[in-house]
């Protein structure tokens, strides 16, 4: 079912309670207390995006494979985004870039019981309508922009809710291997030389070689030597994009 919120803190808070099932969706048109990567704010105007969370409940797999329900999630996404012409990315760990530009946050949070997934909380924002952004946000972008059209959220919002249980549908039929190899063909600048900063401050280029099963980050250093990362032990450094411009209607 969906379900539609004028104002919410987070449609992750939200969709905690307990009368949610799997496959629900909760939609918000504001979020008071929007959550993104590494605690960092998600500020939305209303009425042109779509914020929501989505609730399903994957206790065929194990606590260990967490990452599986990140690439089903990450995949729908751009498999939406293709059905509208649209050619995107998914920066490792969470976000979906149009070119270097991002236009996609997602946001997982998992319940475990017995050595097994028992909810998770998919919180997905995605820039739809938007035209102006806060010029202190790095390289934001939106649907509308790279495509030059106005879309109906509604009808976005279905078709990516179907599409995302279609991979989840996959994944529960045991097509693991073949998610993570195409999770990893969609990398954002896979096979690429692409700068890093690690926490301590030293900067290197590597090249993306994909990611494990349980979501480490595999990049080949100079050295030939191909080294595993998981979240918060590397930083992709992405030089600040202008947005394209937007076309008048």
């Amino acid at each position: 079912m969906f379900y539609h919120l004028e104002e919410t803190t987070s449609t992750i808070d939200e969709a905690r309670d307990a009368r949610y099932v799997h496959g629900d969706v909760i939609q918000a048109e504001r979020q008071t207390a929007g959550r993104g990567q590494r605690g960092h704010k998600w500020l939305s105007p209303g009425g042109e995006n779509l914020l929501f969370s989505a609730v399903l409940c994957p206790t065929f797999l194990h606590a260990n494979e967490q990452f599986r329900i990140l690439q089903v999630v990450a995949l729908a996404l751009t498999d939406t985004f293709e059905h509208y012409g649209l050619d995107t990315r998914i920066k490792w760990t969470n976000d979906i870039y149009a070119g270097d530009r991002k236009m996609v946050g997602i946001l997982i949070e998992h319940s475990l019981s017995g050595g097994r997934m028992a909810r998770t909380i998919a919180g997905i924002g995605i820039n739809v309508n938007q035209t102006l952004f806060d010029p202190s946000l790095p390289n934001p972008t939106s649907l509308a922009l790279e495509t030059g059209r106005t879309f109906d959220r509604s009808e976005l919002l279905a078709r990516c809710h179907a599409i995302l249980m279609r991979r989840y549908a996959a994944l529960e039929a045991g097509h693991k291997e073949a998610l993570t190899d195409e999770y990893c063909r969609r990398m954002y600048r896979y096979g690429q030389r692409q700068p890093f900063r690690l926490p301590d401050g030293t900067e290197f280029t590597g090249v993306i070689r994909g990611a494990d099963d349980n979501g480490a980050l595999q990049v080949e250093h100079p050295d030939g030597i191909v080294r595993e990362y998981l979240f918060r032990e590397i930083e992709f450094i992405v030089k600040k994009s202008s947005a394209p411009l937007a076309v008048k209607k």
